[in-house]
């Protein structure tokens, strides 16, 4: 899978991942793409590394206090954590999507929204927006462009845009300069992740109009 991969993250994503400073919908997706892709999880793992390394470097570094023995102690008490059923090997949605959405693609909790296209919003911080979206084989999504970041990454099948073409494991990334109808592959539904922090600017008024209860 990960060779087939054409479009990743930017090292800025990864090293906000890494950092800890990005918001929940964007920490999803990044976790999502680095399940499937394994060029960006190893530099993923490098900013990690770099991040330890400093960390450790830090004079000014808070010691442990008298109670933290007694704390682990208290932890290690409690036991192991729950082992969470095991999922199955060919799946759509990766692991930290399905923790998000309790299973796998029959879990998901799909709402029409027009045209045959379908979304699920899923539980995460105000700061970002994090959906599934199901569009139709053939089928396109309103032409829009953006009022700030949105990322969209492929989970079954494919799209296509004015910028390429994307398959399961690409990432788009798209900000205020580009306007863009994606466009469902014909020969198959596509599912994707996508990630916004700010609202679509559709061209159409009728996308215009059904936005604000769509919250998209």
């Amino acid at each position: 899978m990960s060779k087939d991969i054409k479009h990743h993250l930017t090292d800025d994503l990864l090293m906000a991942y890494a950092a800890g400073t990005l918001p929940e919908a964007f920490d999803l997706m990044v976790a999502t793409h680095l399940s499937l892709c394994d060029h960006c999880r190893a530099r993923a793992e490098s900013f990690d590394a770099v991040g330890g390394h400093v960390l450790e470097e830090q004079a000014d570094a808070a010691s442990m206090g008298s109670e933290a023995l007694a704390a682990t102690m208290a932890l290690i008490a409690q036991g192991a954590p729950t082992s969470k059923p095991a999922r199955p090997a060919c799946s759509v949605l990766p692991a930290p999507l399905q923790d998000y959405v309790g299973g796998d693609v029959n879990a998901i909790r799909w709402r029409p929204i027009g045209m045959g296209v379908k979304q699920a919003i899923l539980p995460t911080t105000r700061e970002a927006t994090a959906r599934l979206l199901f569009i139709p084989a053939g089928a396109a999504v309103p032409d829009h462009s953006h009022n700030g970041m949105e990322l969209t990454m492929v989970l079954q099948g494919a799209f296509s845009d004015e910028v390429d073409h994307f398959a399961r494991g690409d990432v788009e990334i798209a900000d205020e300069d580009l306007h863009h109808t994606p466009t469902a592959d014909i020969s198959e539904d596509c599912i994707c992740l996508a990630v916004t922090d700010a609202p679509l600017k559709f061209s159409k008024l009728m996308p215009r109009l059904f936005q604000p209860f769509l919250r998209i």
